[in-house]
């Protein structure tokens, strides 16, 4: 990688550049959305524009074959790539808190050597596998009882180990990105197909310990799904799950570090289960005149064991915005898959129900070829997968764009989404004095309810973006927990969430975390103030 170099201040390569053309359409959009008759970006920022304060401590002799204290990977290891972390960097200039060292970990005992030296030594250790985290899971902790910060980066261990293809399943080390993973699976004619819109820069580590969601749309939804076993470092030793389908005895230990966030152990492999590659595909764009009957038709789709691979249901707004509609109906991307059977029945009988609930389409669109990459589908496709491209330039130009997610049944889910929506674009009409939007989309569905994802627009002061952005975001989140759903659906607690994650678990099972942390991680050294506070 030395001719290609991660962005330090967002997302891709520092080669890759947003096109003039894609720049131009979403300045458009945004002028027009907001009323303006154009903007003026901030510069971005430049590594040699910028003073790291020194490193706290140095780095023993013993791990200077894989430690580092050099600027560029510092820089880059100092922030995720949350709407603020951004604003904080391209606004700010705001590299106060960067971690001291960084460790290209190469083995489990180059991790253990570094938790050793963390331990003894009153620093802090962040496990970091793509650093596409949104809710500041990589950032290094504020906390003064760390005399410094090292973040351990998994990325050298991207190797598929092993592949057993009688059960369709892989031994993957913790670090691999998602493209490297499915291109060493490609040969078997198997894939994890665990896709999320931050796939191209997130690891399979990183999945498991934030609980992601890739998009199929139903039973393959979350990592959860996916893990057969694990194993962990932590600061006490070594833990290693046993590989099973499915097990009785007692509680599962792999469930323990699911959503753990590197708290409790750092990931370093896991047996993920795969699926045949899918060679048949079905697809269709179903128009509703009436949302509450398009909700009607995905929730009866949904429990009628049909199972779809897609069946993304964007609000009219949503759809127009997007171009996966005109904003006169509300827009369901229907999608089934599979490696060896035709799916006719399935369309059909999916079809049947949109059409007992009003739902159109046209017969022509249904296709096997290239199904989801071009009509509505493919501009909706397209969007989603540039936005985080866009974002740093969306904030440049005082422009906020994020997504609150949460789960919620489908009997409290209408009233859910009028709370949601109305509380957010309060708060957007409070904090910046003009008009914002705020949209819904389900992605992931399950028999007994939905997963919406509220995105929301805002045209902010760039001086003040941090601050305006935390005040929308927090009464979006609020309103969530308010309104009885969850915090998030996948894109985990962070530093972020913790406010509302409070409020949302049970108190007495924060004791029994803070027990395990203890006995796991007795100094406390890994990712502090995730979860958990230290003791």
């Amino acid at each position: 990688m030395a001719d290609k170099r991660r962005s330090f201040y967002g997302w891709g390569f520092e080669q890759d550049a947003v096109s003039v053309d894609e720049m131009a359409w979403f300045e458009g959009t945004w002028a027009k959305l907001f009323k303006v008759d154009g903007f003026e970006p901030a510069p971005m920022p430049s590594e040699s524009e910028i003073d790291l304060r020194a490193p706290r401590m140095a780095i023993p002799k013993t791990l200077q074959a894989f430690c580092t204290a050099e600027k560029y990977d510092r820089l880059f290891h100092s922030y995720g790539a949350s709407v603020h972390d951004l604003a904080r960097m391209i606004h700010h200039r705001d590299f106060s808190n960067p971690p001291d060292a960084v460790a290209y970990v190469r083995d489990e005992a180059d991790i253990q050597a570094v938790l050793d030296w963390c331990g003894s030594n009153d620093l802090a250790a962040i496990p970091f596998g793509g650093g596409s985290s949104v809710v500041g899971g990589v950032n290094p902790p504020s906390d003064e009882r760390y005399r410094g910060t090292v973040t351990i980066n998994l990325g050298k261990l991207n190797k598929v180990l092993e592949i057993d293809k009688t059960s369709q399943a892989a031994r993957v080390q913790a670090g691999v990105l998602g493209p490297d993973l499915e291109n060493q699976l490609r040969a078997s004619g198997l894939t994890m197909r665990f896709f999320l819109q931050a796939w191209e820069f997130s690891s399979l580590g990183g999945w498991i310990a934030t609980r992601a969601a890739g998009h199929f749309a139903t039973v393959y939804t979350q990592i959860d799904d996916h893990v057969e076993s694990l194993r962990v470092v932590t600061p006490e030793g070594l833990i290693a799950s046993r590989r099973v389908p499915a097990s009785g005895a007692g509680p599962n230990p792999d469930r323990l570090f699911l959503g753990s966030e590197g708290t409790l152990g750092i990931i370093t492999e896991a047996w993920v289960r795969l699926h045949r590659r899918p060679t048949i595909r079905l697809a269709t764009t179903v128009r509703f005149g009436d949302y509450e009957q398009a909700v009607a038709a995905v929730r009866e789709i949904t429990q009628g064991g049909l199972y779809p691979a897609n069946a993304r249901l964007l609000e009219r707004s949503e759809a127009a915005f997007t171009e996966a509609g005109d904003g006169s109906a509300d827009v369901l991307v229907l999608t089934f898959e599979s490696a060896d059977h035709p799916l006719e029945p399935w369309m059909d009988r999916a079809l049947e129900i949109c059409g007992d609930h009003g739902g159109e389409w046209d017969s022509e669109a249904l296709s096997q070829a290239e199904s989801q990459r071009s009509g509505a589908a493919g501009n909706w496709r397209n969007k989603f997968l540039r936005g985080p491209y866009l974002r740093e330039h969306a904030i440049a130009r005082g422009v906020m764009r994020d997504t609150v997610e949460s789960c919620i049944t489908w009997d409290r889910y209408l009233d859910f989404q009028d709370q949601v929506k109305r509380r957010t674009l309060e708060a957007i009409r409070e904090v910046t004095g003009r008009e914002g939007t705020c949209t819904v989309r389900f992605t992931h569905l399950y028999p007994d309810g939905p997963a919406p994802y509220f995105t929301w627009h805002a045209l902010g002061d760039k001086a003040a973006l941090v601050e305006q952005f935390w005040a929308i975001k927090s009464a979006a989140s609020q309103a969530m927990i308010d309104a009885g759903g969850t915090i998030t659906h996948h894109h985990a607690l962070g530093r972020d969430h913790r406010t509302w994650y409070d409020q949302e678990r049970p108190d007495l099972f924060a004791e029994g975390i803070k027990a395990v942390k203890r006995r796991f991680d007795p100094k406390a050294v890994l990712n502090p103030g995730i979860l958990v506070d230290p003791d």
